[in-house]
């Protein structure tokens, strides 16, 4: 009788002590490996766009340390920008998703609006003189913090199954996202980064497998869609398909992106040493920037990047698991999944995996907008890092597929 008391005491205060930690956010030291894993990612891009500066300077007449410059701006501010979001408040962040959402759709009209580069002529940038940004960057900072406040409160009133109240908010942006971003503007790549984000967000908020699937065969259908009406991608897809036979046309910067890659071989070229960036490649500093590395650091310098990005994405998943709120870690699978994917299909698309995108590599690509994006992302999960929880042995532990929670079933108990 004694030993049932006891474990009925102890099963008591086994829920109180997963409660406690849900719910209590006690606030300690961020996550400084987080940190570090960034700064070795953005010097690495800095150290590529210096060692291929005066090839791309000499290719588009300017100073040669033109583009070291601007990386340098770009870099210190998204200091800034790291600093705002690492510092202001998240219930603050949990209530700003509207003017959030208002700036991305003003910056997404700008740029629709606004005349185009001649030699970039889709509506992706809002250009204002002699200042620029991708609007794109701001949409997918914006959706990612408003659906993370959609679903933690859908989570909270016990609605995240309900088609009215859950899926068809959803759907409905997806769908904005998809005419606007892939069908006016045509960038298909940036599109699947957000389908991918906000996809895995629902799954992990506990969203039915069933509208999960629903929501699968939606995007399939309009990608085929989208495929299907645009000769261009078209084009891409048959390059994708058959590279060698499109060299000289629509398949030449994939077929040199591969040329790079192989160039480098097991130890690479070395850091002053480089083909394709001198006109061979196209967008060498941006899109194309891994062959590049490729190609100077080689198969092992390779490996040793992914292995940088992998422990950089196992930190965040590490620290959304051991998070105690739904908002604070559904932003983090927010970012995770955002960093990822897009780090994916712009790897995968320099190797042959994957057809070309046209996004950056996060970190190491040459660009003002999506470094400083990547920095206010990042700040956030440095911020949520400060309440995970030292060691909560089974808050992540026996996921079940069923009601798609990263809770334990201690907490479900």
């Amino acid at each position: 009788m004694m030993r049932t008391e006891m474990r009925s005491t102890h099963r008591t205060q086994s829920r109180v002590a997963v409660s406690s930690a849900l719910t209590l956010g006690r606030k300690h030291r961020s996550d400084y490996w987080l940190l570090i894993l960034c700064a070795i990612l953005l010097s690495t891009g800095l150290i590529l766009v210096y060692a291929i500066g005066p090839a791309l300077s000499a290719a588009h007449h300017v100073s040669s340390g033109f583009y070291l410059h601007k990386q340098l701006i770009a870099i210190a501010l998204s200091l800034v920008a790291f600093l705002i979001t690492s510092q202001v408040p998240l219930q603050w962040w949990k209530q700003a998703y509207k003017p959030l959402l208002i700036a991305a759709g003003l910056a997404t009209l700008l740029a629709l609006v606004l005349p185009v580069n001649p030699d970039y002529p889709a509506h992706r940038w809002v250009r204002l003189g002699s200042f620029s940004f991708q609007s794109v960057e701001v949409l997918k900072f914006a959706v990612m913090v408003w659906l993370a406040g959609f679903l933690s409160q859908r989570i909270k009133e016990s609605s995240i199954t309900d088609t009215n109240q859950t899926l068809k908010p959803i759907l409905i942006a997806l769908g904005a996202i998809g005419f606007v971003v892939a069908g006016i503007q045509s960038d298909l790549g940036s599109t699947g980064v957000m389908v991918a984000m906000m996809t895995t967000m629902a799954f992990v908020a506990g969203l039915p497998m069933k509208r999960i699937l629903l929501i699968t065969a939606i995007i399939g259908a309009g990608l085929v869609l989208a495929i299907s009406a645009t000769p261009y991608r078209r084009a891409r897809l048959q390059t994708y398909l058959h590279p060698e036979a499109n060299c000289q046309t629509t398949g030449y910067q994939a077929c040199q992106a591969l040329i790079a890659v192989g160039t480098g071989g097991i130890v690479g070229l070395g850091l002053g040493s480089s083909v394709q960036a001198y006109g061979y490649l196209p967008e060498a500093a941006n899109d194309s920037i891994f062959a590049i590395y490729a190609e100077k650091f080689g198969f092992i310098g390779s490996i040793l990047l992914l292995a940088v990005f992998v422990a950089f994405f196992a930190r965040m998943k590490s620290i959304a698991e051991r998070l105690p709120d739904d908002f604070s870690r559904l932003l983090v699978i927010g970012v995770l999944s955002w960093l990822s994917v897009q780090s994916l299909i712009n790897i995968g698309a320099m190797i042959g995996l994957l057809p070309l995108k046209g996004i950056t590599l996060p970190f190491i690509s040459y660009g003002g907008t999506s470094v400083v994006f990547v920095a206010a992302a990042i700040g956030l999960v440095f911020q949520c890092s400060q309440y995970a929880a030292y060691s909560v042995p089974r808050i992540a532990e026996g996921r079940n597929f069923r009601d798609n929670t990263l809770r334990s079933r201690a907490e479900r108990a």
